[in-house]
């Protein structure tokens, strides 16, 4: 069953690609502290929807009291993400994936990851992760994925028990049969990729009907391992959860990890700084951040 909420996002989503449906707002823009920001992320999406597994939140706190007046917007955060950072005079980078995962044992100049954080401090910038929980929440991640198709139909492939639109993983009703090739081009269109790949399941063609797509932004193999639908749609998945997909008739499409994602932050840069911040910040998308993956 689909909310007229979230086919309003997804109708969104798809205009977004040809226009813009936001005006700048007309409020000063004198800045915000971390902490009003932090809590109006939080109001955002919940981080208690997040993974167990997950590392999110406020996790690089300069402890200052400087107003943050840029917010720059980034799916990955690397040291030249940092380096575009430092350009812009952000004071918070939001960064998808969390910069800290695995627990650091030290902070020096020994790693690129602890680097970041040493510089991060040094130049009063704060980093803030929601990683999953954007995955989970309804007009998230996984439903800009999900509005790169036509349906009549969508629900998280593992709802959360508060509510039966959030959860991991999305599993979409097509309005009509298509062939997996219009499925691949529709991908192709929404998320701006020339390329994809592609695993044709057990004795079908490009040319065999699909109505049914299970999808899940990022890494997707343990959400959609064993889920009934013609078609898998991931960032990555490992060889045998392929293989294992293929041999059940299943065709499997490959964005690459942060493709599946990265489209979303210019969704959430207008949501954020007409509808949450009211214009008081500006919001920055990464022109430097990219999957370090390319078909070559």
């Amino acid at each position: 069953m689909i909310t007229r909420g979230l086919r309003e996002t997804c109708n969104f989503a798809r205009a977004y690609i040809t226009r813009s449906n936001f005006t700048e707002a007309k409020v000063k823009n004198m800045g915000l502290s971390v902490k009003e920001i932090v809590k109006t992320l939080q109001s955002y999406a919940s981080l208690t929807l997040a993974e167990s597994w997950d590392n999110v939140g406020l996790l690089v706190d300069p402890m200052t009291d400087n107003k943050v007046k840029t917010i720059l917007l980034t799916n990955d955060l690397t040291e030249d993400v940092v380096a575009e950072a430092k350009q812009l005079g952000a004071g918070l980078i939001v960064s998808y994936h969390p910069n800290i995962f695995q627990g650091l044992k030290r902070v020096s100049a020994d790693t690129w990851k602890e680097r970041i954080v040493v510089q991060c401090i040094k130049n009063d910038i704060a980093v803030f992760s929601p990683h999953t929980s954007w995955d989970c929440i309804e007009g998230g991640v996984n439903d800009w994925l999900a509005s790169a198709f036509n349906f009549t139909a969508i629900k998280p492939i593992k709802e959360t028990p508060e509510n039966p639109y959030q959860g991991a993983g999305r599993l979409l009703r097509l309005e009509e049969a298509v062939s997996v090739q219009d499925a691949i081009d529709w991908v192709k269109r929404h998320t701006g990729l020339d390329h994809l790949r592609l695993a044709l399941g057990r004795h079908k063609t490009i040319n065999s009907s699909v109505s049914t797509v299970a999808l899940c932004a990022g890494s997707g193999g343990s959400v959609l391992k064993g889920v009934e639908a013609d078609v898998y749609l991931t960032g990555e998945m490992s060889h045998h959860d392929v293989l294992d997909a293929t041999q059940n008739g299943i065709h499997v499409i490959l964005c690459e990890h942060s493709n599946s994602e990265r489209g979303f932050l210019k969704i959430f840069q207008d949501h954020l700084k007409t509808k949450l911040l009211q214009g008081q910040v500006t919001v920055v998308v990464s022109k430097i951040d990219k999957d370090p993956l390319t078909i070559v």
